[in-house]
């Protein structure tokens, strides 16, 4: 991933932490947000961490299955609640809905972070 790639998922996920202040949990999601920022600013400056990378990946991901697997996540809102809309509105009014929604969110940050890890160890190696 680039410079400029990186820059902007910064900005991006900069602004998703600040939108986090009506959220039930909005301390852990803006965390979450600011922690992929700052490796997005220091990959920006070509400082790849790849130890910080695999760690947030793992966290992401272990998040992530329980959110997918919970009984108010992703598997109900597709089977019980067929795929219901969940950007009609951004107060998220069923379980489900906010679930899905931190799942994606989450699948967003590992894929940053999984292609900043490569980036990183194609880096290292090149410079082996």
């Amino acid at each position: 991933m680039g410079k400029i790639s990186n820059l902007i998922f910064a900005i991006i996920f900069i602004a998703f932490a600040g939108l986090q202040y009506n959220d039930p949990d909005p301390i852990l999601w803006a965390s979450i947000y600011l922690y992929t920022a700052i490796l997005c600013i220091m990959a920006y400056r070509n400082k790849f961490y790849p130890s910080l990378n695999i760690l947030g990946i793992a966290m992401y991901l272990v998040y992530a299955m329980y959110l997918f697997f919970d009984k108010n996540g992703v598997i109900n809102w597709a089977t019980q609640h067929h795929g219901e809309n969940i950007a009609s509105t951004m107060k998220a009014e069923q379980p489900w809905i906010e679930e899905t929604r931190e799942f994606g969110g989450l699948v967003m940050l590992i894929v940053v972070l999984l292609l900043n890890y490569l980036k990183g160890k194609k880096l290292e190696k090149a410079a082996a």
